[in-house]
């Protein structure tokens, strides 16, 4: 699957709309390619409280769900259909489902494709302990 189709999926998830007076959803829509071929997307939930999440936790709680954890793309799309990178807790949230999806390949911008592990150079989880 390409880009191109993942970044579709997630910008036509989008629908920013208000459940509450102090919760909003759908202003950032992802879309994750797993290993078994599957999409599956998500929008963010936004709360006065700051419990909301992101897109990218909400479509990587859809795929642990199907019984999946291996990320090869995923894309984020906000306001304007603009290509959204993923903040640095989705990034070490899925750094941390599966330790492959460091290799995992990121949108973050329309022409520009990086990895998690570019994403997060200095992975805490790779570096051995160092005592002093």
């Amino acid at each position: 699957m390409s880009f191109e189709e993942l970044y579709t999926r997630a910008n036509g998830i989008r629908n920013r709309r208000e459940l509450t007076d102090y919760a909003k959803a759908g202003s950032v829509g992802a879309a994750l390619l797993a290993e078994n071929g599957e999409v599956y997307t998500g929008v963010s939930i936004a709360t006065d409280c700051g419990m909301g999440f992101c897109a990218e936790h909400a479509a990587a709680a859809a795929m642990i769900a199907d019984g999946e954890n291996r990320i090869l793309k995923m894309v984020a799309v906000g306001k304007n259909a603009a290509v959204l990178p993923p903040c640095g807790r989705c990034r070490e949230f899925v750094s941390q489902i599966h330790l492959g999806n460091m290799d995992a390949e990121v949108m973050v911008g329309r022409d520009r494709i990086l990895t998690i592990g570019d994403l997060l150079p200095y992975d805490w989880k790779l570096v051995e302990s160092d005592t002093i």
